[in-house]
């Protein structure tokens, strides 16, 4: 399996495909070991897409001390480093986009392009839902909680007809197969904390390279509103809305296509 010694952790990373160089920063919790995954989407078909389990989460080091976004963002430039690339486009995917956003303004000359996808600048401009607040709820509980949340079209009252669907979203948001792997619960808890500092607001102008800002419109965790903000803090950006909530990708089959079109400047 490869890993990347990136000062004193291991990455655990995984590379598919062919094209243009293309660096995938996951969410939270991102798990590669988790299906489907950024490898069984049409990104490999047009990239060389090199994706990786960040600090503290799947098969990674998690050591049990502080993370900052800035961390973060050094593991993704020292990986790119590591496997011989000097720079590549860039796409940044919830907590992956605030990952990103520091990516993006702390090396300017290794993102070539970066698509900014439900994702927020947090401090004056406004943050994501604040995950630390309900670290206490696990499974069906948190579940239950997230999904009106996740996108706002379905609440009680969506749910209450659609019982199979709703049922379903529960099963399939509670499932946490690696939930008590050791170090997984500490390292978890150290992203979170991590998230609810992170803070670009006042920097987004050092974003130079070509972006493009994504939202879905029903998102409750990264409000279309606070992510239409942040685009219009950095320069030349373009925003798109596409019709769903958090995972708007998985929803609108015309998302992955604009990133593809708008990464290979065909838009």
């Amino acid at each position: 399996m490869p890993f990347a010694k990136i000062g004193d952790i291991d990455l655990y990373y995984e590379r598919s495909g062919q094209g243009p160089m293309l660096l995938f920063i996951s969410g939270t919790g991102g798990d590669l070991r988790l299906k489907p995954n950024v490898f069984d989407g049409p990104l490999p078909k047009h990239f060389d897409t090199l994706a990786y389990d960040q600090r503290g989460l799947g098969r990674s080091s998690k050591p049990d001390r502080p993370y900052s976004m800035v961390e973060y963002a050094e593991d993704a430039a020292r990986l790119v480093e590591k496997i011989g690339w000097g720079s590549a486009l860039v796409i940044g995917v919830s907590f992956g986009g605030m990952v990103a956003q520091e990516l993006a303004i702390n090396h300017p000359h290794m993102v070539e392009g970066l698509v900014l996808a439900c994702t927020t600048p947090g401090g004056a401009g406004g943050s994501s839902y604040p995950f630390h607040t309900i670290e206490h709820l696990k499974g069906e509980e948190r579940a239950r909680h997230m999904i009106p949340i996740s996108d706002r079209r379905h609440n009680a009252t969506w749910a209450a007809a659609h019982p199979e669907q709703y049922s379903k979203m529960v099963e399939l948001a509670a499932a946490d197969p690696y939930a008590d792997e050791p170090g997984m619960a500490a390292g978890r808890h150290r992203q979170i904390e991590a998230r609810a500092r992170h803070d670009t607001w006042d920097r987004l102008d050092q974003i130079r390279c070509p972006t493009l800002v994504c939202a879905g419109r029903y998102d409750g965790i990264a409000p279309p509103e606070i992510v239409g903000a942040m685009a219009n803090r950095i320069r030349g950006a373009e925003l798109r809305l596409f019709e769903g909530g958090h995972l708007f990708m998985l929803q609108d089959r015309e998302a992955f296509p604009a990133m593809i079109r708008f990464l290979k400047g065909e838009e």
